[in-house]
């Protein structure tokens, strides 16, 4: 059926842009956490990009609403401002990491399709520990992850991702749960959840 779109990848017919171009009117903006570094574009935009959708599909980090793997988010024609857009950390940023093991590092953003999507939460928690759990297969120690200010739960989302980080470089276990974690709620009016699977009912997803 013409225009029908693959979750494995694919063109998709005229609703999707092709995994190997870089298209920035396609693409969310660079916002704060990726300020200041090397945001990535054209080619090597591209080439992480399609290492990312076959690391989101070994983990199967989808998007639930869209029933397809996340990466395909970026090149949705349908969302535009939503998806990642990366960067690689300069050490000499004040919020830079600081660790001996640590040489390369890579920022990640992820814009959702709307302020209040349930599913920030645990698509980029996902997606830090298909990055982070896979490093073997990219050059980077350590893949940062944020939301973007967009979202209103931003905040909160981004506290535990921070935590999740030091964890993880505290360990080498990206599935490793930090010993406190801060409670992020879902959507406006539901109850906080401090860790996958608690509180509300969310999809299950093997991270």
């Amino acid at each position: 059926m013409p225009g029908f779109p693959s979750p494995f990848g694919g063109d998709g017919g005229a609703l999707f842009e092709s995994y190997g171009e870089f298209v920035p009117e396609n693409l969310p903006e660079p916002g704060p956490f990726l300020e200041g570094h090397d945001v990535l574009t054209g080619r090597e935009h591209a080439a992480f990009h399609r290492l990312t959708r076959a690391l989101f599909e070994e983990r199967t980090v989808y998007d639930m609403t869209f029933n397809y793997n996340l990466a395909r988010l970026n090149l949705d024609t349908r969302h535009e401002s939503a998806g990642y857009r990366y960067a690689v950390e300069r050490g000499d940023a004040d919020d830079a990491i600081e660790d001996d093991g640590v040489d390369r590092v890579l920022r990640a953003e992820f814009t959702p399709t709307t302020p209040f999507c349930p599913q920030t939460h645990t698509l980029t928690i996902g997606s830090f520990r298909a990055w982070n759990g896979l490093a073997d297969r990219h050059e980077y120690d350590l893949v940062r992850v944020r939301a973007a200010p967009m979202h209103h739960q931003s905040v909160a989302i981004n506290d535990q991702l921070a935590e999740l980080e030091r964890t993880y470089l505290e360990t080498g276990d990206a599935t490793a749960e930090p010993e406190e974690s801060v409670a992020v709620g879902s959507t406006p009016g539901e109850g906080a959840i401090g860790n996958e699977g608690s509180g509300r009912e969310v999809p299950d997803a093997p991270f």
